[in-house]
């Protein structure tokens, strides 16, 4: 049985996340053993947090979960695609359904999605 080589980055993974109906790719995390043995436990995906330098449970804050409906590894076994049913319609902590809503234009980027919630709203406790 192959396993997730967490060694190769000092302990963390690459994990693309998609929407399991549409395949849209709704964000890019990491995650390391701890927050994939939470996802495992519990079915919700469970990053690790960069910034804050801990456990990260992905929606605790705006609501927005994402429960984990396939698993899947990569060649080298250290990047994880997890297929998900977004809940709340918003994996963005900015508000939007994705993570990937500017697209180049020109010398630019330009924002091409609506944005689902007010971040400002949302996380008024953490602001």
């Amino acid at each position: 049985m192959e396993k997730i080589d967490f060694a190769k980055a000092n302990g963390l993974v690459p994990v693309i996340v998609q929407d399991y109906e549409s395949r849209d790719v709704l964000m890019v995390a990491y995650m390391n053993e701890e927050a994939w043995e939470q996802t495992q436990k519990t079915g919700k995906a469970h990053y690790y947090s960069r910034s804050r330098k801990g456990l990260w449970f992905k929606g605790e804050e705006s609501g927005n979960f994402q429960e984990v409906r396939n698993a899947f590894i990569d060649c080298d076994n250290d990047t994880i695609l997890l297929q998900v049913n977004q809940i709340g319609g918003a994996a963005c902590h900015e508000g939007f359904r994705s993570c990937f809503f500017r697209q180049r234009s020109g010398d630019d980027w330009e924002i091409c999605a609506e944005r689902v919630f007010d971040p400002k709203e949302v996380y008024k406790k953490s602001l």
